[in-house]
C-alpha cells in the first residue's frame, strides 16, 4: 500500500501526527480523513487515484494509528473535534498548505465538520462519506438507529467500562463492530486490516477512540450549539451508503442543508466503508467534484 507515498511524522497542534503523502508539486492540496476504528490505511484505494491530479496528506487523526495519543481530562476536551481539526490545520500549514480540500469518511468527515466552521478560510470544499451532522443524528436517535450504531452509546460510557471491555478482546471487538457494519463481510484489504487490528491492539489507542466519542456527545454538541446556527459557506459533497444507517435512519441531504449553504450528494450502492469497497467510484466522484471547487486552494511553496 502507497508505494509512491512519503511516511512521516509531522507536528499538529499539540500531538505529531503520522502522514502518509504524494502528488504532483503544484497540484490542489487535498487532506483525507479516515474514520473509526480505522487509520489513513483506509484511503489505500483513493489516494494514490487522487495522487495523479492532487498533493494529496493522508494523516492519522490524534488518537489513532502511529499519531499521538495525549491525555484526556473530564469535559474530553483534546479529543473534542475542534482540537483534532486544530491539528490538521497546523500539518498542512507545516506543509505550506494554507488553504486545501477535504475528504472525510466517519470520525474524520466529524473532524472536518468543525474544521469547516471553525477554520472557513481554509476549507476551499469538502467531500464527506457516510454521515449526517453529529448533533442531528444523536438529537434524532430512535430505536432502529441505537441498535444499528449500539457502538456511539457503549463507547460514551464513563471510563473505564467501554476500555475494559473492548481491551479483554480487541482484535474481536474491532471485527465484531466493522464486518457487522458491512454486513457481514470483510471488505478490507489485507495489509490494511493487519494495521487497523496492530493499532486498535493498543490500550491508549483504545482510551482515546473512546475519548473521541465521549466528546462528541459532550463537548461538541456544546460547540455546535455555541455556533448558533452558523453554516459552512464551502462547497459540500456528501455521499453515503445506500446500505448503511445513515439512509435507513435519516434524511442526509436535509440535515446537511441545514447546517451547510452549498449542498449535493447521494447514496451509492455499497455500505458504510464506502472508500474500500468502491475506491475507484469515490476516487472519481472526490476528483469531479475536487476539480469543479479547487480554484481558489493555493499550493505549498
Amino acid at each position: 500500500m502507497f508505494k509512491e507515498f512519503v511516511e512521516e511524522r509531522i507536528e499538529g497542534d499539540g500531538a505529531t501526527l503520522f502522514v502518509r503523502r504524494a502528488g504532483p508539486a503544484g497540484a490542489p492540496p487535498l487532506v483525507l480523513l479516515h474514520g473509526y476504528p480505522q487509520t489513513s490505511a483506509m484511503w489505500h484505494g483513493v489516494a494514490p487515484i487522487l495522487a495523479r491530479s492532487y498533493q494529496v496528506i493522508c494523516p492519522d487523526l490524534r488518537g489513532y494509528g502511529r499519531s499521538d495519543k495525549p491525555a484526556s481530562n473530564a469535559s474530553h476536551e483534546p479529543y473534542s473535534k475542534r482540537v483534532m481539526a486544530n491539528d490538521i490545520v497546523a500539518v498542512m500549514r507545516r506543509l505550506g498548505h494554507e488553504r486545501f480540500l477535504v475528504g472525510a469518511h466517519d470520525r474524520g468527515a466529524r473532524v472536518a465538520h468543525r474544521m469547516g466552521l471553525d477554520h472557513s478560510d481554509r476549507v476551499a470544499a469538502m467531500t464527506l462519506l457516510d454521515i449526517a451532522p453529529t448533533r442531528e443524528m444523536y438529537a434524532g436517535t430512535s430505536v432502529e438507529f441505537a441498535r444499528a450504531y449500539w457502538h456511539w452509546f457503549f463507547l460514551i460510557q464513563p471510563h473505564p467500562l467501554p476500555e475494559q471491555m473492548i481491551g479483554a478482546d480487541a482484535q474481536g471487538f474491532w471485527k465484531l463492530k466493522c464486518f457487522n457494519q458491512a454486513k457481514g463481510n470483510n471488505p478490507f484489504a489485507p495489509e490494511a486490516l493487519t494495521e487497523y487490528l496492530s493499532a486498535f491492539a493498543d490500550p491508549v489507542a483504545i482510551h482515546a477512540s473512546c475519548e473521541d466519542y465521549r466528546a462528541a456527545a459532550t463537548i461538541d454538541i456544546e460547540h455546535d450549539n455555541a455556533d448558533k446556527g452558523r453554516k459552512l459557506d464551502m462547497p459540500i459533497l456528501t455521499l453515503w451508503a445506500k446500505r448503511g444507517v445513515i439512509e435507513i435512519c435519516f434524511d442526509a441531504l436535509d440535515l446537511w442543508r441545514q447546517r451547510a449553504v452549498q449542498v449535493e450528494g447521494e447514496a451509492l450502492d455499497t455500505t458504510h466503508y464506502m472508500a474500500e469497497e468502491i475506491p475507484n467510484d469515490i476516487a472519481a466522484r472526490m476528483s469531479e467534484f475536487f476539480a469543479r471547487n479547487a480554484n481558489h486552494t493555493e499550493p505549498a511553496e
